[in-house]
């Protein structure tokens, strides 16, 4: 199973969530109207009262749906919200110890070598416990959160097991159903909440008429209870089988079984249990069990018995893993760019498919090297705040025409302090030393540091890329894959209410977006001057070719010619069609790229730029021979 396909998955138990709630609220309903039967004397005589249950039913209804909605609308703000209420604070660099430093060390691994955005990490300070959770809409927003026990007690190996682990649930799709069944559930519970509360009035009802007031509290206690069962029983329904997959995707990503199975090893002698009261309503997003266990564990816990995962892990045939060439492995004669695959002809569109959403040992390694070689100012500027605006600037700056770079500079001098124009300046000299395959990632690790601005800063920020790019007079393939990509990744700060839904789910209402996603991808893709437009045209009509129901379709004669304006709404429209959809446009993206068996690395931005703004994250194309350092005859212009 692909991306596309666990995030249709996804979906598709978004739907059995929804009914499995609809039977536990008719269960409720039934309990709520016996309880009201008793309450007021109407029992045994007569049980069936349509008024009465009329009445239970409507206001019961109402009233799990006023707790579900209030807590889905606090949640529109994505995981932050999740890690808040648990206690977790938002672990900031500067502010790391060195176990957090080499938490967030693991985390940027972990993302470049996926391709998301780098997630914000919260440090759960107070638990002492070995636990985390990834908490999120969609892989640009996500979050992850880590019990101060578990830096306190796992090696670098098991660590990054379990972050391991929660990437998985990042990159399938898990994050988004179990939010929403976090808002869902707080509904139920908020019958339990109502009856504790009349519970707690004493002596306002003591005639014999019928039940006092706080015994009918106990009893929506009680039914609350019920509902707070069958919560967990959903829950477990969501989740049992998803931790296993997460199990086996943090071995694949690592390639270390053993760092995972030490991880399990110390849970069986230890504690995995949360003291934050919000443990209850987040345990399915746990990498353990966060609540105490009970004698129903069998049934309710959200998470498989030690004992079955640890057998799992130590089953999975991990010699297909260990016998895959590793970076320093691959022959040296090997020039093109490649998505990880020996060889740049054996790249194909459905093996670029098949990256999307997952990360092999090969891209884990090439995270790691990639950091390591990084020059300590910029390793250290992408997380201070007003070095990471300069690496910003920096990247938008023309490095070679002096006289337009001049010009640009001038121009930022108008709107930005000079102490920040200095260090663009600065930092500009070291990036146009680097590969520029190096470009995207550091993006990425700049995010985290950009995010903590404002959403008024964060608008601002992009502004002045955007102005940096005008004074130019032109816009390159570069300027566009930076502003596509910066925007994208800052929309959880500049807008962190808004939710990405699916509106489109057949080829039909997206066929003129595809067709000049597909005509840009054909014209970069046959840029060289000896390229001629009927090489472009070919390349255009291959992609178009792959999409589903072509030759129903209404095809141009010739690649529509489009700017980038229209482009970006192209693929922002993109974005709202459905995962099986996203598949097959990535396909036909992938197939006019490598209709050559050629991938520029103009391409390569391009191509990952338009997949990751479709939250359909792709890895770094890789090249064994390039090391970090550009050499002198490559350009670090990207068009």
């Amino acid at each position: 199973m692909n991306f596309f396909e666990h995030q249709d998955r996804a979906r598709q138990n978004t739907q059995q969530l929804i009914g499995l709630f609809s039977l536990s609220i008719a269960v409720m309903i039934m309990a709520i109207y016996i309880a009201s039967l008793f309450l007021f004397r109407m029992a045994p005589r007569v049980w069936w009262h349509p008024g009465l249950f009329i009445c239970v039913a409507g206001m019961t209804i109402i009233a799990i749906a006023v707790g579900s909605l209030y807590k889905i609308a606090c949640l529109r703000e994505g995981g932050s919200v999740i890690a808040q209420e648990l206690g977790g604070r938002l672990l900031l660099p500067e502010f790391a110890d060195e176990q957090g430093q080499q938490l967030l060390n693991i985390v940027e691994e972990m993302a470049i070598a996926s391709g998301i955005s780098v997630p914000e990490v919260y440090l759960l300070e107070r638990e002492t416990s070995i636990n985390a959770f990834a908490a999120g809409f969609t892989p640009n927003d996500a979050v992850i959160g880590v019990t101060r026990g578990t830096l306190q007690h796992l090696s670098r190996d098991e660590l990054q097991g379990v972050i391991g682990h929660e990437f998985s649930h990042i990159l399938n799709g898990d994050m988004r159903l179990n939010l929403r069944l976090v808002g869902l559930l707080h509904g139920i519970l908020f019958i339990y909440i109502t009856g504790e509360l009349l519970w707690r009035i004493r002596g306002t009802s003591r005639e014999d008429k019928g039940l006092p007031l706080w015994a009918f509290g106990l009893a929506l206690m009680a039914i609350g209870g019920i509902g707070l069962l069958c919560g967990r029983l959903i829950k477990a329904a969501v989740s049992r089988q998803r931790e296993f997959l997460a199990d086996a995707s943090a071995v694949q990503f690592t390639r270390n079984p053993n760092g995972l199975n030490g991880v399990f090893q110390k849970l069986q002698q230890m504690d995995s249990r949360l003291i934050s009261p919000g443990a209850e309503a987040a345990s399915h997003m746990f990498f353990g069990n966060a609540l105490n266990p009970s004698f129903w564990d069998n049934m309710f816990s959200t998470h498989p018995p030690l004992a079955e995962r640890i057998r799992r892990v130590g089953g999975l045939n991990v010699s297909n893993l260990a016998a895959m060439p590793s970076r320093n492995q691959i022959s040296p004669s090997q020039e093109s760019l490649t998505m990880g695959f020996v060889g740049g002809s054996s790249a194909t569109p459905g093996h670029i498919v098949s990256q999307v959403g997952s990360v092999t040992p090969e891209h884990f390694a090439h995270a790691q090297a990639l950091l390591s070689q990084l020059p300590e100012s910029l390793r250290l500027g992408v997380r201070e705040q007003e070095s990471a605006m300069a690496i910003a600037f920096a990247l938008a700056l023309d490095t070679e025409n002096i006289e337009i770079q001049e010009r640009q500079i001038a121009w930022l001098r108008e709107v930005q302090p000079a102490e920040l124009v200095d260090k663009t300046l600065e930092l500009s000299g070291e990036i146009s030393q680097l590969d520029p395959k190096i470009r995207l990632p550091l993006v990425d690790l700049a995010v985290p540091v950009l995010r903590q601005n404002s959403a008024k800063e964060c608008q601002r920020l992009c502004k002045c890329v955007h102005g940096l790019v005008v004074a130019t007079g032109s816009l390159s393939l570069w300027h566009f894959v930076l502003q596509l990509i910066l925007w994208h990744r800052l929309q959880p700060s500049i807008n962190p209410t808004s939710a990405t839904t699916v509106e489109f789910t057949s080829i039909e209402q997206i066929w003129p977006d595809c067709l000049l996603v597909l005509s840009v991808i054909a014209r970069v893709g046959h840029s060289q001057p000896d390229a001629s437009t009927e090489d472009i045209a070919y390349a255009f009509r291959s992609g178009v070719f792959r999409l589903p129901k072509a030759a129903e379709q209404e095809k141009p004669d010739t690649p529509p010619s489009c700017n980038f304006t229209e482009l970006k709404k192209g693929i922002e429209r993109l974005r709202l069609a459905s995962p099986k959809l996203k598949q097959v446009i990535v396909d036909a993206c992938a197939h006019t790229v490598l209709l050559d068996n050629k991938v520029t690395q103009s391409e390569a931005d391009l191509l990952r730029a338009i997949a990751m703004t479709l939250d359909c994250p792709i890895p770094p194309f890789l090249n064994p021979q390039r090391g970090i350092s550009k050499q002198k005859q490559s350009s670090p212009k990207g068009s």
